[in-house]
C-alpha cells in the first residue's frame, strides 16, 4: 500500500512540474494552475499523440510547456540558496537550462508511465484559497486519490512580463525547491560546485532529490 501511495505522489509531482501553457494564457494564478493541469493531460489524451512512434512528438510539446510555464531562474537561484551568490555570471547563465534539463529528464519517464497506467484519471483536484501579494501568488489545492486520500499541494507563483510562472511547489507541506536546496547545500560542501554540475550533467538527479512524501494514514 505504501509503495502505491508513493507512486502516486510521483505522478502528482510529474504532472506539477511538467505541466503548462502558452504565455498568451493568462488570468488569475487559480486560472493559470486550472489550466496547466488541464493542459498536461491533453497531451496524453490528443489521439494523434498516442503510441510509440509519437513519444518524440509528445515529449517535445511536454519540454515547451515546460520550458514557457516555469519561471526557471527563480527556481535554480531558491534550489541553489547561498551558493548563487558565488557563482559568476556565466554559471548563472548556464545553471538554470542545466537543472531544466535534469529535471524534465527525470519527470518526464515518470510521467509516461503515469499515462500508461492511466493514474491522473484517478485523482479529482479541489481549488481552494488563492492569495495574491502583487508579483506574488499562492494556489491551494487538494487532491482526492480513489482511495480517497486528501494531498494537499500549494502552487508558488510569480508574475513576469504579465504571465504567472511557477516557482514552487508544496506537497503535504514539504516544498520540493527547498529539497532540492538541501540536497545541492550538500552536494556543494561535500564535493563542489562542479561536483553538482557533474551529477546534473549525467541525470543523476534520482539520487539527488528524494521521493514526495507520504500522506498520514
Amino acid at each position: 500500500m505504501q509503495g502505491m501511495v508513493r507512486g502516486k505522489l510521483i505522478v502528482l509531482a510529474s504532472v506539477v512540474w511538467l505541466s503548462g501553457l502558452s504565455p498568451a494564457m493568462g488570468g488569475t494564478p487559480t486560472e493559470f494552475i486550472r489550466q496547466t493541469t488541464d493542459s498536461i493531460l491533453r497531451v496524453f489524451a490528443d489521439p494523434r499523440l498516442q503510441g510509440p512512434a509519437h513519444r518524440e512528438e509528445r515529449l517535445a510539446r511536454l519540454r515547451h510547456i515546460a520550458k514557457t510555464a516555469f519561471d526557471w531562474e527563480e527556481i535554480a537561484r531558491r534550489a541553489l540558496g547561498p551558493h548563487w551568490r558565488e557563482r559568476t555570471p556565466q554559471e548563472r547563465r548556464e545553471f538554470p537550462e542545466l537543472f531544466r534539463d535534469a529535471v524534465q529528464a527525470m519527470y518526464l519517464g515518470r510521467l509516461e508511465e503515469a499515462a500508461r497506467q492511466r493514474l491522473p484519471e484517478t485523482q479529482t483536484i479541489v481549488y481552494g484559497e488563492e492569495e495574491v501579494d502583487g508579483p506574488r501568488a499562492v494556489v491551494r489545492t487538494t487532491v482526492a486519490t480513489k482511495r480517497q486520500r486528501q494531498i494537499p499541494m500549494e502552487y508558488r507563483l510569480r508574475q513576469s512580463d504579465g504571465q504567472w510562472r511557477v516557482y514552487d511547489v508544496v506537497i503535504i507541506g514539504v516544498s520540493l525547491v527547498n529539497n532540492y536546496r538541501v540536497q545541492f547545500h550538500r552536494i556543494i560542501t561535500q564535493s563542489s560546485y562542479q561536483g553538482l554540475v557533474r551529477q546534473l550533467q549525467a541525470r543523476q538527479l534520482g539520487e539527488v532529490f528524494p521521493e514526495p512524501p507520504q500522506p498520514s494514514r
